[in-house]
């Protein structure tokens, strides 16, 4: 059973990202203030989670949380401050958004930035230990996954739509016979040679 808080007694949000290891597209983060004592037996890290119990479970997290909020940097950025920083502000600008303000932060990995004033914990693997963090992972996973079937209209010899930007064996071979488009990082080893670059072709 994953637990409810880190600080007792605290609001307290959960943040999650998702897209980090992707060749293209935005880097997606939520931030989940879940109620006190809140219990949901099928909320899990997202990676455990089937994409339809993800879905549905989406809805019940916006449903039953006290505050959620989604932040974006888009792959401009990531080239600019890294996909390390990228992430990071991505979940500072999901917390920007919460309609109730935290007074504390759990985040799930071992690397976050101080958010304004409150105190925050990173916690490895925390996705699969405590709700809130769990809940944002599905929320980032979720509407990273819209956004990247999107542009699999726009660009469907990608095979976006089931790869979702990670560096597949496809995706690779497509970047090298079609080139990259406007939302491949081109600070990334794109091609798995080596090379942090490739030549920009307009598909």
């Amino acid at each position: 059973m994953l637990k409810s808080h880190f600080y007792e007694g605290k609001i307290e949000a959960g943040c999650d990202e998702a897209g980090r290891g992707c060749l293209a597209g935005s880097v997606y983060a939520a931030a989940v203030i879940l109620p006190d004592d809140y219990q949901n037996e099928l909320l899990n890290d997202s990676k455990q989670l089937t994409e339809k119990k993800r879905y549905q479970l989406r809805e019940i997290i916006q449903r039953d949380a006290v505050a959620w909020a989604v932040g974006i940097v888009t792959p401009e950025e990531i080239d600019k401050i890294n996909i390390l920083n990228a992430s990071i502000l991505a979940m500072h600008r999901a917390l920007d958004q919460l309609k109730v303000r935290p007074e504390a932060v759990i985040v799930d990995g071992n690397r976050f930035k101080k958010y304004q004033d409150l105190p925050h914990t990173t916690i490895v693997k925390g996705d699969g230990k405590y709700l809130s963090i769990a809940a944002a992972s599905i929320l980032a996973k979720t509407y990273r996954d819209d956004y990247m079937n999107q542009l699999a209209e726009e660009y469907p010899q990608y095979d976006w739509l089931s790869n979702k930007g990670y560096p597949t064996k496809k995706h690779r071979e497509a970047i090298k016979q079609f080139g990259i488009t406007p939302y491949h990082r081109k600070s990334y080893n794109l091609l798995g040679d080596g090379q942090l670059s490739i030549e920009f072709e307009d598909c």
